[in-house]
């Protein structure tokens, strides 16, 4: 599979869900404005077919952008609770290894294939029904309007701004109908019913001009050109018809202004319906009509319904929630967004979401790798001012335990040259994931602490998580082993997500000696974590530049999905 057939793949899958969800969307917010008017509900129709074309085809965010998107937002279901200190993490268990699933390549290329014959399909359907109408524009013989039509048509069309407006008759249409982008043609049926009262004439005559005075045709051109790629989805089709339907009572609305009255509209328009009902229009031909939303009970009473104005509260609130509605959507269609990746990158996508997983590493835990030391020096300025403080530092190690990048992210100016020149030169054993040195980013911590010399150091951990004897380094571990194996008689009991704390003396040589179980989940993780940790290999801690014995604790964190 190929990185065109992994870009279709993404977008059809996509689709799948988010036209549902953006769907859903629109039908509440619809719901919640429709006392604001068709114009209003028309817009949140319209701007739900471009999202439902559109967000599918959003470029995968990344992790920070999404976080930044999410707490944009007022509820913030996910929040950017802090980052837990662990002396060293371990996951293991059946979905840590991926977050990806994989299916045959020739599968996947079988589905892309099927999904392009589809929309080649749809496409072939808009270019025969463009054709149709072409030819029907071509073939339709002019009609010449006379008395009461005639007067009525120059009405609409100077209330409408209409100007260079074609009137012919077809034998192709039954009911009124309008073509064209820029040359527009009302077209009307070559024989007009007879039981068809003036009244009636001006009502439909009326309505197609406010179709052009839309540009409806264009723009349903563009929709069905815009939303080829979905036009597959049944939820498309609904929100089509839902446009659709809006679309009239908002033509009905502007028809109505421009005649006598919505009252005598409404009447026209079931007159309307009950003759040109019986001859329903061709849905090949690519055309606006007055009958394209079959919703005439909904069109009659929204036409004679005394019309409201919300008060600007109401229109406020109903805003408020659109905007609620539209942001919680493209948010969760954006956080959720699926990926197929090429066959030839499937390998490396289980390496890369396990190395994401481990970029950020607590200070506590690299402080414990750390080789060589520079101790910063107190600048005699600021120890003559009395300024004292700590100068918290970001720091990307790495793959061969150099800082790679260093930046202050916060401290007293006085105090941030000093400990950014000292931590540039500190080197670290190489950080270790699946048996491979691993770029990492950590916090670096720098007290300068004014007794009676002034003294600069780093932060270092609390007792009991990992610290070495007073003055000496820290242990650095330079191989992991095989890591822990999830508990087999456990891997049937559902999600799980735990840690067994493990006590150990890292003896001068690096090898973990007294290993015991210091938090436990049970005898079988325990008997786990206790073989894994036992294959640790560490660089030993030093004093003076000789090696001694020091105690670690080690989480070990076993996870299911």
């Amino acid at each position: 599979m190929n990185t065109a057939q992994a870009l279709i793949l993404t977008y059809l899958l996509n689709s799948l869900w988010q036209v549902p969800l953006v769907f859903a969307a629109a039908w509440l917010a619809s719901r919640i404005a429709r006392s604001s008017g068709p114009a209003v509900e028309h817009s949140i129709w319209v701007a739900a077919l471009l999202a439902e074309t559109l967000l599918p085809a959003r470029p995968t965010p990344s992790r920070a952008a999404i976080d930044t998107l999410l707490r944009c937002l007022p509820w913030n279901l996910l929040s950017g609770a802090a980052r837990a200190d662990a002396h060293i993490t371990i996951l293991a268990g059946p979905g840590f290894a991926s977050r990806s699933s994989h299916v045959s390549p020739h599968l996947l290329s079988a589905v892309a294939a099927v999904y392009l014959f589809a929309t080649a399909y749809f496409a072939a359907r808009l270019l025969w029904s463009l054709t149709r109408t072409r030819a029907m524009q071509r073939n339709a013989a002019p009609f010449h309007l006379t008395g009461a039509a005639a007067i009525t048509w120059a009405r609409c069309c100077n209330h409408f701004h209409l100007c260079n407006v074609r009137v012919a008759a077809s034998l192709h249409t039954a009911s009124p109908v309008t073509i064209g982008i820029r040359h527009r043609l009302l077209l009307l049926p070559v024989a007009l019913p007879s039981e068809l009262l003036a009244e009636d004439l001006n009502a439909a005559l009326a309505h197609e001009c406010a179709h052009m005075h839309r540009n409806d045709f264009a723009k349903n051109l563009a929709y069905a050109a815009l939303t080829l790629p979905i036009a597959y989805h049944p939820l498309l089709w609904l929100t089509r018809s839902r446009l659709e339907q809006s679309r009239e009572m908002v033509c009905d609305t502007m028809a109505a202004d421009a005649l006598d009255g919505s009252h005598r509209f409404a009447r026209s328009l079931l007159r309307l319906a009950a003759i040109f009902a019986q001859r329903p229009p061709d849905k090949t031909l690519h055309a606006i009509g007055i009958f394209d939303a079959n919703i005439f009970e909904r069109r009659v009473m929204n036409l004679t319904q005394n019309p409201t104005q919300p008060r600007l509260a109401r229109r406020l609130a109903t805003l408020a929630a659109c905007l609620a509605i539209a942001c919680g959507t493209c948010a969760s269609a954006l956080a959720l967004h699926m990926n197929v990746a090429p066959s030839d990158s499937l390998s490396q996508e289980s390496t890369s979401a396990q190395v994401d997983s481990a970029q950020y590493v607590s200070a506590k835990v690299i402080a414990g790798t750390r080789l060589s030391f520079v101790q910063p020096i107190y600048p005699k300025e600021a120890k003559a001012a009395g300024i004292q403080g700590k100068v918290v530092l970001s720091a990307t190690i790495g793959k061969d335990g150099q800082i790679a990048s260093l930046k202050v992210l916060s401290g007293p100016p006085e105090l941030t040259k000093a400990a950014w020149a000292a931590v540039k030169q500190w080197t670290y054993a190489p950080f270790m994931h699946n048996g491979q040195p691993t770029e990492v980013d950590t916090t670096i911590t720098v007290n300068f602490s004014l007794d009676t010399n002034g003294s600069a150091a780093p932060d270092h951990a609390s007792p009991g998580v990992g610290q070495s004897a007073s003055g000496a380094t820290r242990p650095a571990l330079i191989h992991q082993g095989t890591g822990p194996i999830f508990p087999p008689a456990e891997k049937n009991k559902g999600a799980f997500d735990g840690t067994v704390v493990v006590a150990l003396t890292v003896n001068t040589d690096g090898l973990p000696t007294n290993v015991s179980v210091k938090k436990s989940l049970g005898s079988d993780f325990d008997q786990s974590a206790l073989e894994a940790v036992k294959q640790y290999r560490f660089k030993p801690a030093t004093l003076a530049g000789n090696p001694v014995s020091s105690n670690l604790y080690i989480d070990v964190k076993f996870q299911k999905f």
